[in-house]
């Protein structure tokens, strides 16, 4: 096992004196203690639920707008026919077009972007970038919103931190909710948001625990277990 460094081993200590799993609010409380690298470290959350995503009606996949955004800036391709292009170059897309980017993405394995939206009218083509695209979750797909005619408000949603997540094949889920340098409250009604929506998901056919076990960390930090039943209470 790797040695850990000076700043991981006090966070360590300060996470070993809590006392059993934490609610969510003390967890991000404790969270903020631990954030001490010389960055702005992401603050994670990583769910084990009680899923198996081998069976088409336990797949959890979505999309939720975080209140304070995710801190990070978001490159938005948008591939649409000319109708649309217009509008979503006002809404703030940053790349935008059709033919051109699907011929980049399949010859040149071009990927600098983050998010994918595209137009129902247009899939036929974008369908062929699969490969490319499906491995890395880039591929637009309307269960997650990013496959629309309300391109306009996608962007600006995308833009303002509204984040997509699937669960995989394992049936764990880890997505980024903020930064470091965000208030303990903004962290908490990130949290707060993105867990509500993926509890809003539960398939019908999973049984027992949906939550198995909720961790929260900074980028460089160690893990902070967080107590199933305070998330329930706070995610309603």
């Amino acid at each position: 096992m790797a040695k850990k460094g000076k700043r991981y081993r006090q966070a360590a200590e300060i996470v070993g004196q809590q006392d059993g799993p934490l609610t969510l609010r003390q967890a991000t409380d404790i969270v903020k203690q631990t954030a001490t690298a010389n960055f702005d470290e992401s603050v994670d959350l990583d769910l084990r639920l009680g899923v198996d995503p081998r069976h088409a009606d336990q797949m959890v996949r979505g999309s939720v707008a975080l209140p304070h955004g995710t801190g990070r800036e978001v490159t938005v391709l948008v591939l649409a026919n000319d109708a649309k292009q217009a509008e979503a170059e006002e809404a703030g897309a940053d790349h935008v077009g059709l033919d051109e980017y699907v011929q980049r993405i399949q010859d040149d394995n071009w990927l600098e972007f983050d998010v994918v939206i595209a137009t129902p009218d247009v899939m036929g083509q974008v369908g062929r970038l699969g490969r490319v695209l499906g491995p890395r979750g880039l591929m637009p797909n309307p269960k997650s919103g990013t496959v629309t005619m309300d391109i306009a408000e996608t962007v600006k949603e995308v833009k303002a931190g509204k984040i997509e997540f699937r669960v995989d094949k394992h049936g764990n889920l880890h997505t980024s909710i903020g930064k470091a340098s965000f208030s303990v409250e903004e962290i908490y009604e990130n949290a707060r948001a993105f867990l509500k929506e993926v509890l809003h998901l539960r398939p019908a056919s999973s049984k027992g625990l949906y939550f198995r076990s909720i961790t929260m960390s900074t980028t460089m930090g160690p893990p902070i277990r967080v107590d199933r039943s305070s998330v329930l209470s706070d995610a309603r």
